[in-house]
């Protein structure tokens, strides 16, 4: 549904880094889902869904290319 390596869901700003987390670690689905299960607020979103597609919407000029 969403296209794009999984580690896309996960935001790599500031809150990534006062946790001292390292983006290599989390390039397979079991490590993001319990990433994000720990940290929600690093989710990418928003998450646009449409049909069978889903996009990160992030930038917003994103989301065009989806509706």
């Amino acid at each position: 549904m969403l296209e794009g390596p999984v580690a896309d869901l996960v935001r790599k700003d500031k809150r990534f880094k006062e946790l001292g987390l390292n983006a290599a670690d989390y390039a397979d689905k079991k490590a993001v889902v319990a990433l994000l299960l720990k940290y929600p607020e690093l989710m990418q979103r928003p998450i646009v869904i449409r049909g069978k597609r889903a996009i990160i919407a992030r930038p917003p000029e994103k989301l065009e290319a989806l509706l």
